[in-house]
C-alpha cells in the first residue's frame, strides 16, 4: 500500500513550497513505494528526491500542462493493471493551479481509487499570513495576461466580498497591482507574499497603492497575492415612493405586480410585506 491507497489507484502528493524539511514522512513513503511517479518537472523531482534521501524504484514520467491529456490514457492503464501512480507538481498541491484535475476526473470516471498525501499550499499559507479575513475566501489563480481581459476579469470581481487569493509572475506583478488598484480602488487592503517558506520569505501588508510602490523597486521569486474583499457599504433603505417606483418600473416592463414585488424584495433584502405595503400605499 502506498500513501494510504490500495494498489491500482492515484495518489495526489503535496510537495514542499521551498524547504525540503517541510516534507512529511507519508510523502517519503509514497514516493519510495510508487510504481509510477508523474512529475510536472522530472529534473526538479529528482532534486527533491535527493534532498529527501528517497530512493525511487518506480518509473518516472513527465506530466505537465502541454502533455497532460496525452498522458492520461497510459496512466489509467497502469492503474487498471494494479499499479499505484503518484502525481507531484513543482511545489504545493497538484490540481491547484497546477496539472492534476483532469487526471483526477478521469480516474474517478474509471472507478479507480484516489487519495491524497496532504502537504503545503501557497494559497492557504499566504491567506494565513496576510492578516486579512479568512473565514470566507476565493482562489482566482493567475490573472489574464492581456490588459483588456485582465480589466474585464477584475471588473467582475470588484464587488466580491470574500478575500481573494491570486498567483502572479514577478514580471507582471507591477501591471497586475496597478490594474487591481484601478478596479478595486487604491485603498483596498492587500498582502504580497513572496518566496513562502523559503530563506528570503517576505510578506508586505498594506493597501494596493502601498504594494504598487513596493513592487516598483523590483521583486524576485514566487508571488502569491491576497486582496481584501469589497467593503459592505451601509445604505439607507429606499422610502415608500422609491420602492413603489421600482415596482412600477417592472410592472411597466410586463411583470405582474406580485412578481415585481417579489423581485424588488429579493433584490434589496427587504421583507415582501414592506415592499407590497409601499406599492399599495402610493397607488
Amino acid at each position: 500500500m502506498t500513501g494510504g491507497v490500495r494498489p491500482g489507484g492515484l495518489v495526489l502528493a503535496g510537495t514542499p513550497l521551498g524547504r525540503p524539511e517541510d516534507a512529511s514522512p507519508r510523502l517519503r513513503d509514497a514516493l519510495a513505494g510508487a510504481d509510477v511517479i508523474a512529475a510536472e518537472d522530472t529534473r526538479r523531482f529528482r532534486r527533491l528526491a535527493a534532498d529527501l534521501d528517497v530512493a525511487v524504484s518506480g518509473s518516472l514520467v513527465s506530466y505537465y500542462e502541454a502533455v497532460e491529456r496525452a498522458r492520461i490514457p497510459g496512466l489509467l492503464e497502469r492503474m487498471q493493471e494494479g499499479q499505484t501512480v503518484v502525481l507531484v507538481t513543482d511545489a504545493g498541491m497538484p490540481s491547484v493551479s497546477d496539472p492534476g484535475y483532469r487526471l483526477v476526473a478521469a480516474t474517478a470516471d474509471a472507478g479507480l481509487p484516489i487519495t491524497c498525501v496532504p502537504g503545503p499550499s501557497a494559497v492557504i499559507t499566504a491567506l494565513a499570513l496576510s492578516g486579512l479575513p479568512s473565514d470566507r475566501f476565493c482562489f482566482e489563480g493567475f490573472l489574464p495576461r492581456k490588459s483588456g481581459e485582465r480589466a474585464r476579469a477584475l471588473a467582475d470581481l470588484a464587488t466580491e466580498r470574500r478575500t481573494m487569493v491570486f498567483f502572479e509572475s514577478v514580471h507582471r506583478i507591477g501591471d497586475a497591482l496597478a490594474a487591481l488598484g484601478r478596479a478595486f480602488g487604491p485603498d483596498r487592503p492587500a498582502a504580497l507574499c513572496r518566496e513562502l517558506t523559503k530563506t528570503y520569505e517576505q510578506v508586505i501588508r498594506g493597501t494596493l497603492a502601498d504594494l504598487v510602490t513596493a513592487a516598483d523597486g523590483g521583486l524576485r521569486g514566487e508571488i502569491t497575492l491576497v486582496v481584501g474583499g469589497a467593503p459592505v457599504i451601509a445604505q439607507a433603505p429606499p422610502d415608500e415612493a422609491e420602492l413603489a417606483g421600482l415596482v412600477q418600473d417592472l410592472v411597466t416592463a410586463g411583470r405582474t405586480r406580485r412578481d415585481a414585488v417579489d423581485e424588488i424584495a429579493a433584490r434589496l433584502g427587504l421583507p415582501r410585506r414592506a415592499v407590497y405595503a409601499a406599492a399599495v400605499a402610493t397607488r
